[in-house]
């Protein structure tokens, strides 16, 4: 097994390093031919347009593989339904090396509707219907089929959100782990870096791939668990016994079990399989916590793909013990039958130190697309085209969403001096750069080294979230590396300003005022995005985020701040939904918030089910993973009918006409039609606007005219807070 402190960057080189750089990774034959190159070793096949960028996941993962001395070419976006677009290249030496891309395929394809998208940002001209849907299942199945007996490994977020078997939002069923249906040979989940290094050099040496079974941060397909390994039985969620309720996920060992006082447990400590030639101790979960067991040799299994399949609870079971099961330096690998077979997860991935993700990103990206994209514009490029990515990440652990699952909670910070040198390369080698660099960031603004203060509690703690119910009085929440940073960069030559466009999570904000103002002085242009998500404890409860208070907090602080700046700044909040537990009451107690603060949002969001996460459980499951799950524990209702979803959508868009028929039938059968009406503490009016139908002639500009209709220019403020709120958008929704 890969150890702790392996360097990301000790490996000897393959003997391939004599070909040196390639400007870009060629992605023809032709350009293998200009490179003195016979073949390629590693062939990432990729659901992205190439962008030799290291915010795009197949040049990180190809530069990274290519300064480890091997030959890596691309095949971006083939056509899967030509056998032969998956040997444009010819025959790998090594493996085929499979994503989707840096978006789930589905959700780069769907709305959280179910309507087909019409565009896709990471493709020339924004062209939508250039990948598969699964594209990770459709991709290897190709490769294998161009070339059966070269091994494949997948990677990338939708791969890492679908390593178990995992609820499918768009076919409304538990589908089974990605590596069954693809047949891949080895999945990689979360930051590859790692996992990719070891899989790479050892199949260089000669080792096959079926004999690297034990990597972190990676799973595997076995026919039986290895003799001699220790299983904790998580298959059930009503053990026999008089069980104390397990403590909360919030403390640092929610595995903490009082021993129970059945006999008929204590009968089921150890059973023998007498299949196995040495005997495999299965214990039961609720005595895990008091055996001091070796991860190293002990596995928890959890319910199989066809018992959760058929019991949701038992899903929301499945997913608690996964999310439980996050952190790198305690987590047990995990085992989940499906049919005969055993997908085997091993322990997460060790963070990268400082210096090994310094490397990472130090590495020569041309910054631009590919060549043979020529003048077209692909929309993911430009919105990151002068962006610095400084850290990964995220301990937030908001239920919603995927970060956590796939990048872990360990904060992975790069050091002032690789981001500065990015940001000066950014300025010489990009092509238009103007002196802006739009966002300094990542997954959230302001989590860049902060971490735990205690490297032993950081080993031990089992936390979802560190920052909720409150903010754990081990985290660090001093920002002065940020700030910084923030001042360093600025003062760099051609650098005029410097944007912070990630979402900044105001709860840590304001526990360094120094911070927030530097912020505010410097880095806010009019706008700042944060995400409160909604108004009432008991949704924010499910999303595991903070009260409302938090953000009334922080709202003092920033006008504040803004107002001693001389500048007239807002605040762009984020809201959700029709999220698991939210429900149409709630949505109206928001819908009053909004408009008692005057806030008229145009860009919202339907909860979108996304694999994996812990919202998604309580979307199918109608249980609440964040506490222990039994049959009778607690119920959480999900708003799932198309139509009941749009009018909790509805209630963000009060203001909007269109959404003011759903809300009269929404506020009638809440028994609120006191707050349909013109007054200023009313929802919405009683009826709908009338439009007068205008001239044809009154949309032209005729002589003496200067100002027609067409021509009136629209309210400055309010078209720069709709492009901000656009591109907030895109860049949310991407990370999600």
């Amino acid at each position: 097994m890969i150890k702790a402190d392996k360097q990301l960057f000790s490996y000897p080189k393959y003997w391939a390093e004599c070909y040196g750089r390639a400007k870009f990774l060629p992605m023809s034959r032709a350009e293998m031919d200009a490179l003195g190159w016979d073949s390629c070793d590693i062939i990432i096949v990729t659901g992205d347009a190439y962008v030799d960028h290291p915010s795009f996941g197949m040049a990180v993962i190809g530069r990274f593989l290519e300064s480890q001395g091997f030959r890596v070419g691309i095949i971006s976006q083939p056509d899967w339904n030509d056998p032969e677009a998956f040997k444009a290249l010819g025959e790998p030496n090594l493996f085929f090396g499979i994503t989707a891309g840096n978006m789930d395929s589905m959700i780069n394809r769907y709305t959280a509707d179910k309507k087909v998208r019409n565009d896709d940002a990471y493709t020339p001209h924004g062209e939508a219907g250039k990948r598969p849907d699964r594209s990770v299942i459709v991709y290897t199945q190709k490769c294998r089929a161009a070339y059966p007996h070269i091994p494949t490994v997948v990677g990338g977020i939708e791969a890492s959100l679908r390593r178990i078997a995992q609820y499918d939002y768009w076919s409304d069923e538990v589908r089974r782990s990605v590596l069954i249906d693809s047949a891949a040979d080895i999945l990689l989940y979360g930051n590859a870096e790692r996992a990719m290094a070891e899989i790479a050099h050892q199949i260089s040496i000669g080792r096959q791939v079926a004999e690297l079974t034990d990597i972190p941060g990676t799973a595997i397909i076995r026919d039986s668990i290895p003799s001699g390994w220790m299983e904790v039985d998580s298959t059930r969620i009503d053990w026999p016994g008089n069980l104390k309720d397990i403590p909360d996920p919030f403390s640092e060992n929610p595995y903490d079990y009082q021993e129970p006082q059945s006999k008929s447990c204590q009968d089921k400590k150890l059973q023998i399989e007498s299949s196995d030639a040495v005997p495999i101790k299965v214990i039961p979960m609720p005595l895990m916590g008091k055996k001091g067991l070796d991860k190293n040799s002990t596995v928890i299994r959890l319910p199989s793909f066809e018992k959760i399949r058929g019991d949701s609870a038992l899903y929301a079971h499945a997913s608690r013990i996964l999310h439980l099961e996050s952190n790198p330096h305690n987590a047990f690998p995990l085992v989940q039958k499906h049919g005969t077979k055993e997908v085997w997860i091993n322990t997460p991935p060790i963070p990268l130190e400082t210096n090994e993700i310094d490397g990472v990103f130090d590495l020569e990206y041309e910054r631009v697309p590919h060549p043979c994209y020529g003048d077209a514009r692909i929309p993911a490029y430009e919105m990151i085209r002068f962006s610095v990515n400084i850290m990964r990440g995220c301990f937030g652990g908001c239920t919603f969403c995927s970060i956590t699952e796939h990048e872990g909670r360990v904060i992975q910070s790069r050091s002032q001096e690789s981001v500065l040198k990015e940001i000066e390369d950014m300025r010489d080698k990009v092509p238009g750069f103007t002196g802006t660099v739009s966002d300094l960031g990542g997954p959230t603004a302001n989590m860049y080294h902060l971490n735990c203060k205690d490297d032993e509690i950081q080993r031990n703690c089992r936390k979802l979230s560190c920052v909720f119910p409150t903010i754990c009085k081990n985290l660090i929440t001093d920002h002065s590396q940020t700030t910084q940073l923030y001042r360093k960069a600025r003062a760099i030559p051609g650098v005029k300003r410097v944007a912070i466009a990630s979402g900044l999570r105001y709860d840590l904000a304001v526990e360094d005022p120094e911070y927030v103002k530097e912020l505010v002085t410097h880095h806010v242009g009019g706008y700042l995005k944060i995400a409160p998500e909604h108004s009432e404890k008991n949704t924010l409860d499910k999303m595991m985020k903070p009260e409302m208070k938090t953000y009334d907090d922080f709202k003092r602080m920033f006008d504040k701040f803004s107002k001693e700046a001389g500048k007239e700044q807002y605040l762009i909040p984020y809201f959700i939904a029709a999220h698991p537990g939210c429900t149409d009451e709630d949505m109206l107690n928001l819908a009053m918030w909004l408009k008692k603060n005057k806030f008229r949002v145009d860009q919202v969001q339907t909860f979108y089910p996304s694999p994996m996460s812990l919202a998604t459980a309580m979307y199918h499951s109608g249980k609440n993973p964040l506490k222990k799950v039994t049959y009778k524990s607690e119920s959480v209702d999900s708003i799932k009918e198309i139509d009941q979803r749009r009018i909790q959508k509805a209630f963000l868009r009060y203001h909007d006409h269109k959404s003011w028929p759903l809300l009269r039938q929404a506020l009638k059968k809440l028994n609120r039609t006191e707050l349909i009406g013109d007054g200023p503490n009313q929802l919405i009016p009683t009826t709908d606007p009338v439009f007068k139908k205008r001239r044809a002639t009154a949309n032209k500009a005729t002589p003496g005219n200067k100002k027609s209709a067409a021509n009136k220019p629209s309210n400055s403020r309010n078209s720069t807070a709709n492009k901000s709120l656009k591109s907030s958008s895109k860049r949310r929704h991407n990370r999600r």
